[in-house]
């Protein structure tokens, strides 16, 4: 692998251009390696996505998946995003409510969630099922009624389907928003459907396969969707994301683009003004130049990388 040394001047340009970075030195990317964990309170190593040998996974490297999901930037909003859209279901904000911790633990949430996106895209088959599966278990015992009585599962389809639409459009805004090479009408729908695999195995329903229809299918539930005391304090905890001093800045962007990823219609629910066409230019630029070591980084060292090298064995 190249490193800036050896590029030329027009070759180095060219892949900023294409917010893309050579491969930083090996301490270097360890470094940025350790900063990635401490901000997104991720335990796993991508050594458990290099097995087994050949083995393509639910999807391939040829998916659409494997393109966003490696997109860290893109995730990293896409995933605060998702969860502000969740804190306005009531049902799905009161099973997180009771049953978790993540009011005083966002970063293990979030990291918690990276992980199950990342190994039902890179992983093995089996690993990818046996995720799957881990999952429905928990949700299978996940029950308990609201502040008003109603009562809740969290194994619910239709309650499934939300946050399967939530997070799916939120990572795909996330990329579209912030990659130097978003994808085409065509390669956004393959994405759409692709993901709805996953929400079939969970036990969502009725899922779209084009982003328009997931777009119309999170508005359908917006007669159910209030934003409440909780709610609110979603966004207080999102909002005054836990990180080191050094972070402080890259994180706060973060946010921002979270916010200016979602929905008007959530936006306006959640009482947020919206941001200036500027101030979103101004976010989403100092993102992606921010982003661009970390991303070289992972290209070299992360997850996606290591299944491509185990798809190549």
């Amino acid at each position: 692998m190249k490193t800036g040394l050896l590029l030329s001047p027009q070759a180095l340009c060219s892949k900023l251009r294409a917010g893309q970075l050579p491969a930083p030195p090996l301490v270097l990317r360890q470094w940025i390696g350790g900063r990635i964990k401490q901000l997104t309170g991720s335990t796993g190593t991508p050594d458990a996505f290099a097995h087994p040998a050949g083995d393509a996974g639910l999807f391939g490297p040829q998916a659409m998946n494997w393109r966003v999901h490696a997109h860290f930037v893109g995730m990293l909003v896409g995933g605060l995003s998702s969860l502000l859209l969740q804190a306005l279901h009531p049902r799905a904000l009161a099973a997180v409510w009771d049953h978790s911790n993540f009011r005083h633990n966002l970063k293990g949430r979030l990291g918690r969630t990276a992980y199950f996106v990342a190994i039902t895209t890179y992983g093995g088959r089996e690993q990818a099922l046996q995720a799957i599966e881990r999952v429905n278990r928990i949700h299978a015992n996940v029950s308990g009624h609201m502040p008003d009585g109603t009562p809740y599962v969290a194994n619910e389809p239709d309650l499934l389907r939300w946050v399967h639409l939530g997070e799916v459009s939120s990572f795909l805004r996330g990329y579209q928003h912030l990659s130097m090479q978003a994808l085409t009408a065509q390669q956004a729908d393959d994405y759409v459907k692709e993901m709805a695999l996953i929400g079939d195995l969970l036990g969502a329903f009725d899922l779209p396969m084009t982003v328009n229809d997931c777009d119309q299918a999170l508005q359908s539930y917006r007669g159910q969707l209030v934003c409440n005391e909780r709610t609110l304090e979603i966004v207080h905890v999102i909002e005054n994301y836990p990180v080191d001093l050094w972070d402080k800045p890259f994180m706060q962007l973060v946010i921002k683009a979270a916010f200016h990823t979602l929905p008007d219609w959530a936006l306006q629910m959640l009482g947020k003004p919206a941001a200036s066409e500027a101030e979103k230019q101004l976010v989403r630029h100092a993102l992606r130049l921010a982003g661009l070591p970390v991303q070289a980084t992972l290209d070299e060292d992360g997850v996606a990388a290591q299944a491509r090298n185990r798809m190549a064995a």
